[in-house]
């Protein structure tokens, strides 16, 4: 059986609240946004999304 301990190592479990991301097609990356602002927030540069972020349609 599986289990997310030890707990407080700084590991997340499961999606990350308040983000999304969305892929930038003129420079082929995705970038991160915050979703109550609506700023963006990073751009990943190897061009793999972000783990555990929700996905802009």
């Amino acid at each position: 059986m599986a289990k997310n301990a030890p707990y407080g190592d700084n590991r997340r479990v499961g999606m990350v609240k308040e983000r999304s991301q969305t892929f930038n097609p003129q420079t082929e990356q995705w970038v991160k946004r915050d979703t109550t602002t609506g700023r963006f927030m990073d751009v990943k540069q190897d061009g793999s999304p972000f783990k555990g972020v929700r996905k802009e349609k």
